[in-house]
């Protein structure tokens, strides 16, 4: 008796499951997840404990997980935003003992070791990465906010949680030329499914993280004309997503230009079309 549950999103193996599932799958053992937190500046989740495994997708710095097993360096975990499954390096999880206060806005910001950016710096965050503000000083002009880690960030880099922006694709906007990456989540390398998944984070918003699951369940379904689009719409292909900018341009991760780039709706719909299909879906938030 196993359910038919996406693992993508569920944590179940022959040999382990998460305790809620009881009576939903079959395994071995049932066991409660742990709570812990990315302390890296980013991890990757694989679909294997195995280093050359497929890349899934990615969690940020400051972002809890549910770990269900612990083994050979490798830790089975859930990530809290949206449920995603898979594998991580265990080293890249800390206790996480302090709330969060922030997130990174830009697309990219640098850790110094003190209020002062002429100091080489120390670390990285991404956009959508959670810290912890403890307090704010300026030096010259430019404030910045000291992190319960020790570092100093510039301030404008980032946001209070809870005051998020309000336009999904404005964030978006700013992540053009940010390199293609198969399973990218982060300002450093992204694809087209986690444009929508980052930017709509810094709107406070939740959507499911992979191009099908947004297919089936982000917004609504509506027609797809291309002469009533509006700023917003998802645009959807076999294994692809896109982001309209307005009425007829489509902004996307894409392996095409192998960036995030502005492209005629009309141009992407024929250059895709040639080996993938027509549009599958247009939905609307």
């Amino acid at each position: 008796m196993t359910a038919q549950l996406d693992k993508r999103l569920h944590a179940f193996r022959g040999d382990l499951a998460d305790e809620t599932l009881r009576g939903k799958v079959t395994s071995e053992q049932f066991v409660a997840g742990v709570s812990a937190r990315v302390s890296s500046t980013f991890a990757d989740i694989l679909d294997k404990p195995d280093e050359h495994a497929g890349l899934q997708t990615q969690i940020l710095f400051g972002h809890d997980v549910k770990v269900f097993e612990r083994k050979d360096g490798w830790a089975w975990i859930q990530r809290s935003d949206d449920g995603y499954m898979g594998y991580i390096r265990e080293d890249c999880l800390g206790p996480g003992n302090s709330e969060p206060t922030h997130m990174v806005l830009a697309q990219r910001t640098f850790l110094y070791p003190d209020t002062d950016l002429k100091h080489p710096r120390v670390g990285y965050r991404s956009m959508g990465s959670k810290v912890t503000v403890t307090n704010t000083t300026t030096n010259r002009g430019t404030e910045y906010g000291l992190l319960d880690t020790g570092e100093a960030i510039i301030a404008r880099h980032l946001i209070e949680i809870g005051t998020w922006q309000s336009d999904y694709v404005s964030v978006a906007e700013t992540l053009l030329h940010t390199p293609y990456l198969w399973g990218g989540d982060t300002g450093f390398g992204i694809d087209c499914s986690g444009l929508v998944f980052l930017s709509q984070m810094l709107c406070g918003n939740t959507v499911l993280r992979d191009s099908d699951m947004q297919e089936a369940t982000a917004g609504a379904e509506i027609p797809f004309d291309e002469h009533a689009l509006q700023r917003g719409d998802l645009i959807f292909w076999k294994g692809h997503v896109g982001i309209m900018q307005d009425g007829e341009t489509l902004l996307h991760a894409n392996g095409h230009t192998m960036n995030v780039a502005l492209e005629p709706l009309r141009d992407a719909v024929d250059r895709i079309g040639y080996l993938y299909g027509q549009p599958t879906m247009a939905r609307r938030f």
